[in-house]
């Protein structure tokens, strides 16, 4: 899909085409943010799409207390309260069938948050949903993939919001590892006192804050990004002053392409500038002049922290990503064990995988449990857990060899697979990510998620799966058959081949480790005589 080019402008791309669909198919979507509450009206259409009826915001600075207090201040309730209201109203003039609010950094991080949620239902009756910082990021991501052309790319998006900022990088379309800061506007500007006329040295020591929050939360990138697409209000209002100074004001600014050293300077200018000056800047709303230097200021660390020269501007984000996903949401009907093979693979194809070597393991650790769930005590229905992992271990090899296992982790917890819940996500992730490399420890903070139950169900699915792993290293499915025995505190195991499996054999002794350990028995492994 083409985007803007500097200097140049494009219209945005339809939400989606088709013809009109009928008023049953109306939906909306609130979200309740740190800085402002917003609505937009969608019209689904019978493509798969939808059409834009209305949208509305209202600045509530819902997190402008927080940090003083940990709490949403009475009066920042009050306007939110009286905002959605008006948003109620004009959802059911358009009759809308479905309403979705969800609440992010503020109600999130807020003591009184809950309660907050508990008035809303009370009084409205709108039910809202506080979503982790993850959930809000591959909102945001959602919506980028929806918009540009992202296959084959290795890409990088950075949602800035009045609270939190996060920060997706995905590659070839699969997300691979999400970051969640506590670098909004709002909380940045409160934090470091940019709210006025900023000081050099102020400046410096916002720059060093910003810094060690993305060293801290965005730990070393596994790849610089092609392009950093930015979402958000923060982006759109620095695009806005960009295009007003180029003479572009009023321009659709959807695909802008801002560069670093321009960041950098606008940033400069802003901060020299008071509060009152920064409130005429054409481009600018003046509502958002106090918090503008600080959200300017993140998109500028962000960038130098992840190496890339260039963001573009994306103005949807994760209103759009909210649409998009009720639009796709299951129609009710239980996914079978069939769906979810045909996701595995599909989603395992999309990131490369050598298929036939991934269906030789997933049968080689099928066969290995089958015969050792028994006597080992592992549950019959973790059958199709390692039968999964041995399909998506390797997926990982979209990002690089090296690390490949730990990439496998994050893109299977990001895939949001068809038919898989959070919790089955995680324990798949795990089990693929210990495929390879180190065993289990509890430091090791994916791992540390599942609950002790879990831990010990991925520590076992893990250690026969690096067996089964082993007895295809030549990639050459030479393996026919396997024979297992428990004995005497011993678990022997015959391998029948249909041709050399010397090479197979020998790597499966050498991956014994961890079975041993896990299982406490010692691991036997031989040629079957043909």
């Amino acid at each position: 899909m083409a985007a803007q080019t500097r200097g140049k402008s494009v219209a945005e791309p339809p939400a989606s085409s088709g013809p009109m669909a009928a008023a049953k198919d109306r939906i909306a979507a609130i979200d309740i943010g740190s800085n402002s509450v917003r609505l937009v009206v969608a019209q689904v259409l019978p493509s798969g799409g939808y059409r834009v009826l209305d949208e509305e915001r209202e600045n509530t600075r819902l997190a402008a207390a927080l940090i003083e207090t940990g709490r949403l201040a009475p009066e920042a309730e009050e306007a939110t309260l009286v905002a959605l209201r008006h948003f109620m109203s004009i959802t059911e003039g358009y009759g809308t069938k479905q309403v979705r609010a969800i609440a992010t950094s503020a109600v999130r991080d807020a003591s009184n948050g809950t309660q907050f949620c508990a008035r809303v239902q009370q009084e409205l009756g709108l039910k809202v949903e506080v979503i982790t910082s993850g959930e809000e990021a591959r909102l945001a991501y959602l919506s980028v993939a929806r918009a540009f052309d992202v296959a084959g790319r290795q890409i990088a998006v950075a949602d800035i919001g009045g609270g939190s900022t996060e920060i997706v990088l995905a590659s070839s379309g699969m997300i691979d590892e999400v970051y969640a800061t506590r670098l909004g506007a709002v909380r940045v500007t409160e934090e470091c006192g940019l709210a006025d006329k900023v000081s050099e040295r102020q400046l410096a020591e916002a720059e060093r804050f910003i810094d060690r929050q993305l060293k801290k939360h965005a730990r070393k990138v596994p790849f610089v990004p092609s392009m950093l697409y930015g979402t958000g209000g923060t982006f759109m209002a620095m695009a806005a002053m960009i295009m007003a100074r180029d003479g572009q004001e009023g321009q659709p600014m959807w695909g802008y392409r801002v560069q670093l050293a321009e960041v950098h300077h606008l940033m400069l200018d802003l901060a020299q500038m008071s509060l009152e000056r920064r409130r005429k800047v054409t481009g600018l709303n003046p509502q958002r002049a106090d918090i503008i230097v600080a959200g300017v200021l993140v998109i500028e660390r962000v960038m130098r922290h992840l190496h890339v020269n260039v963001v573009q501007v994306h103005t949807r984000g994760v209103r759009d990503g909210m649409l998009l996903t009720m639009i796709k949401q299951p129609s009710g009907r239980s996914v079978s064990t069939d769906d979810r093979r045909s996701a595995v693979e599909q989603f395992a194809k999309a990131c490369g995988t050598d298929l036939r070597h991934a269906r030789q393991v997933a049968r080689i650790a099928s066969r290995l449990l089958d015969q050792l769930a028994e006597p080992l005590g592992i549950a019959a229905e973790d059958r199709e857990v390692i039968e999964q992992a041995a399909i998506l271990a390797n997926v990982g090899y979209l990002i690089n060899f090296k690390q490949h296992h730990k990439h496998s982790y994050h893109l299977i917890l990001n895939s949001e697979l068809a038919g898989f819940e959070r919790r089955e996500l995680k324990l798949l992730a795990n089990v693929a990510r210990y495929h390879r490399g180190s065993p289990p420890k509890q430091k090791h903070e994916g791992f540390a998620d599942l609950d002790p139950k879990d831990q010990e169900r991925a520590a076992r699915l893990a250690a026969i799966l690096r067996l089964a792993f082993a007895l295809d290293r030549t990639h050459q499915q030479q393996v026919s058959e396997i024979e297992c025995r428990v004995v005497n505190g011993r678990v022997d195991i015959a391998v029948s081949a249909k041709g050399d499996a010397a090479v197979d054999i020998w790597a499966a002794r050498r991956k014994v480790d961890l079975f041993e350990k896990v299982f406490r028995k010692q691991v036997v492994i031989t040629a079957k005589a043909s």
